[in-house]
């Protein structure tokens, strides 16, 4: 199994009823070099994570009952510059796996974090359902994630780019079919508000989007489920909660941030 590698400038400053000094060129450099640095020191370590930290995730059915946990450990965090050294790139490794009500281990996975300038880019793999798969036993899978991008400076009303998993299942001789979860339609609808979790209380911008999964076994036929998101981020976070909704509108699970280990 194959994965591929995937402020505005400061108002004119009014002297009396009528003047008003313009922005020098080294002000204007300067305010750029501000916000260069600010964006840098955001992404050096994305979402606050560092070497060995564990993030633990409860998650809950519509009757607030514990169906498991999400962890994730990171592995690995990294940067390096760009040819020209002009943009230094973030890179976190995490170990991912999903655990039962009685905590055996139902699925594991490796994710790949990123960080430049102001966004950071969440692992497509991250909307990967196993379930999907399982009606193609003993079959080659081509993993190709797109990235989920999370601005580190969210601006409420903006829309955001679509993101997820898209895998073509095949034998050593033929394209069987093609199996994706992508999150699409995403847009920040309100922000930044207390969100509290059992890990801490967390500044949120609200992210609201439609996950849609799809199974396409020929060009004409494909299998649909869509169901709404709402993603409560925290810039210095990530994802500190999610709503998942039925087609009906009912909430159907809740994800929450249950505890952050620094690790050692």
């Amino acid at each position: 199994m194959k994965i591929p590698a995937l402020l505005s400038f400061l108002p004119l400053l009014t002297l009396g009823a009528a003047h008003a000094q313009a922005p020098t060129a080294g002000t204007d450099t300067a305010a750029a070099t501000a916000r260069a640095t600010e964006a840098s020191a955001a992404c050096a370590h994305p979402f606050g994570l560092y070497d060995n930290m564990e993030l633990l995730y409860k998650v809950t059915n519509a009757a607030g009952k514990s169906t498991g946990e999400l962890r994730q450990r990171v592995v690995r965090l990294g940067s390096e510059m760009n040819k020209k050294k002009t943009r230094a790139t973030t890179t976190v490794l995490l170990k991912s796996g999903r655990y039962d009500e009685k905590n055996r281990l139902s699925s594991q996975q490796d994710l790949t974090f990123n960080c430049s300038r102001d966004t950071t880019f969440t692992d497509g793999l991250t909307q990967f359902d196993p379930e999907s798969l399982k009606s193609f036993r003993d079959r080659i899978f081509d993993f190709a994630p797109v990235n989920i991008a999370w601005p580190n400076q969210p601006t409420v009303g903006s829309k955001l780019p679509a993101g997820g998993s898209q895998i073509q299942v095949r034998s050593s001789a033929v394209d069987l079919a093609k199996v994706s979860t992508m999150v699409q339609k995403r847009r920040v609808v309100s922000g930044p508000e207390a969100v509290k979790t059992p890990a801490g209380t967390f500044q949120c911008y609200k992210v609201e989007s439609e996950r849609e999964s799809m199974t396409r076994a020929r060009a004409d036929v494909a299998f649909r489920t869509t169901v709404r998101l709402v993603d409560y981020y925290s810039p210095t976070v990530g994802v500190v909660k999610t709503e998942v909704y039925d087609k009906k509108g009912k909430l159907a699970e809740t994800r929450t941030l249950a505890a952050i280990s620094k690790g050692k």
